[in-house]
């Protein structure tokens, strides 16, 4: 797989030490149900592991909301996901105040989005990276555009990538073949 990518795209994967991203659109196929005070959303079972393995191997996630969710909450909650941030303000001033208090650099930062409110962020992370589905925009900005769709495993193939191009996915191939 890692051939396939340029080697600029390699050496700033190898820099990420934070995976960030958008929540509907990315984590999910952007289906919200509601009705009755009720809301639902789909997210990707290996999304989830895919953002356990990061956190492993010692990056941390965070996800980066426009639209306060509970069911976005819930699964983050039950994701253990490190940082969980759902406000109607721009999402590049929320990231930096996160940045500022963990100490890591938009260089450090993989960020992924598929819609206009992720433009910001994308243009100043260390890696870009949009959904198949993204919009044009989106995907004219990211350093790389997944094969698959938001909500149908995208997080998952790019924390695969990052893992790999970080050379920490044989050993945690190796350690669940025990």
């Amino acid at each position: 797989m890692l051939h396939e990518i340029s080697p600029n795209l390699l050496a700033g994967l190898r820099r990420i030490k934070f995976f960030i991203c958008d929540v509907d659109g990315v984590l999910t196929d952007a289906t919200v149900i509601m009705g009755s005070g009720f809301e639902a959303k789909a997210f990707h079972i290996r999304d989830g592991l895919g953002l356990r393995l990061l956190q492993a191997e010692g990056l941390r996630v965070a996800w980066v909301s426009a639209r306060p969710s509970l069911a976005t909450t819930e699964r983050a909650n039950d994701l253990k996901i490190d940082f969980i941030l759902q406000s109607s303000t721009p999402k590049v001033g929320v990231i930096e105040e996160l940045l500022a208090q963990t100490g890591i650099g938009w260089p450090e930062v993989l960020y992924m989005g598929d819609d206009v409110v992720d433009l910001g962020a994308m243009k100043r992370a260390g890696v870009a990276v949009a959904p198949a589905d993204a919009i044009l925009e989106v995907r004219a900005v990211a350093h790389y555009v997944c094969r698959l769709a938001g909500g149908h495993g995208a997080v998952r193939e790019i924390a695969d990538l990052l893992l790999r191009a970080q050379d920490k996915w044989e050993p945690l191939i190796a350690k669940f073949s025990e």
